[in-house]
């Protein structure tokens, strides 16, 4: 009898279409198929000042982004230079790292300016209250610029992408840039292998990368089903019910811009020897870039990629 897989039986069922239409199965076959060293083997599309970081633990992988990040803030300080910084909410452990450093050096971040990459919306773009439980708002006041303090960054330069604000986010990062300040991108990878909510089937709307590169924003983002259910799981105790189905977000038009880049992944589930990021994890590092494939793009920037090592796999069927 014929080995049973997704690509031969899709035909029909309800999955037919679900995946993004640019998505070669058997690329992510064999990406899912090299394991530790296959995965951080160095590809040609890498930039020279790209590196993958595998880490034995949680704690870690969040220490080590912290890490990355308050030396950033301290560098562009001790330089007297503007930092831009686009930040995720998700994940969020590294923040504490970020506080604790700064605070144990007593660095103020009043020289950076955040811009938060995306935010829950309606189609229209119109976005959750800020305090609202679970809004990005909220959870960045809470991790970030709170528990800062006297060093937090001034309430005026931090930007939320809201529907009047995130269109005003590129000239702000470009005026930082041209007074000689330095953009960098902290960032975590979607199921869907998305960046932000910079979602695959995007991809679809053009007809070339450099258009697709080109792209800033988007107000009123549909979300891919995975998106909703990997944040059903992670961050909404499994009740997707509370979940919007539109974002506003950042685009390639600013991230693939960085200067640097500070990525990280920890979807597994020790206690279960599972994960939901492996495929994902992967796929970004060895795959190649593609439009459909928002985070295939990191690697081509200056910056490193912390992850927890069991992502790498090789990706085998384990029944749980």
């Amino acid at each position: 009898m014929a080995k049973l897989d997704f690509a031969n039986t899709v035909k029909g069922s309800l999955l037919e279409g679900f995946y993004p239409t640019g998505w070669d199965y058997q690329k992510i076959d064999q990406c899912c198929d090299l394991g530790l060293e296959g995965v951080t083997k160095r590809a040609s599309f890498w930039h020279d000042e790209f590196a993958p970081e595998p880490v034995d633990s949680l704690a870690k992988m969040e220490q080590r982004m912290g890490e990355e990040i308050a030396q950033v803030i301290m560098e562009t300080r001790a330089n007297n230079q503007q930092l831009a910084i686009i930040l995720p909410v998700g994940p969020m452990g590294m923040y504490k790292y970020v506080v604790n450093m700064l605070t144990r050096h007593q660095v103020s971040a009043d020289h950076m300016t955040t811009f938060n990459m995306d935010e829950w919306s309606d189609r229209e773009g119109n976005t959750m209250p800020p305090d609202q439980d679970g809004g990005f708002e909220k959870a960045m006041n809470e991790a970030l610029f709170d528990p800062l303090g006297d060093l937090t960054v001034p309430k005026q330069q931090r930007n939320f992408a809201t529907k009047a604000n995130l269109p005003t986010y590129a000239d702000k990062i470009k005026a930082i840039k041209q007074s000689g300040g330095k953009l960098v991108t902290v960032y975590g990878i979607g199921r869907a292998c998305h960046i932000a909510f910079w979602e695959p089937q995007i991809g679809d709307e053009y007809s070339n990368d450099s258009d697709w590169r080109a792209q800033t924003h988007r107000i009123g983002q549909a979300l891919h089903p995975l998106t909703v259910e990997q944040n059903s799981l992670h961050s909404f105790a499994s009740r997707f019910t509370l979940i919007p189905c539109w974002a506003n977000t950042v685009g390639p038009g600013l991230f693939l811009e960085s200067d640097y880049c500070i990525g990280g992944a920890d979807g597994i589930y020790p206690s279960r020897g599972a994960c939901w990021q492996g495929m994902s994890l992967c796929v970004t590092l060895q795959y190649g870039p593609s439009r459909w494939v928002t985070s295939s793009w990191m690697p081509t920037i200056p910056g490193k990629l912390i992850f927890m090592k069991e992502l790498a796999g090789p990706l085998r069927p384990e029944a749980h």
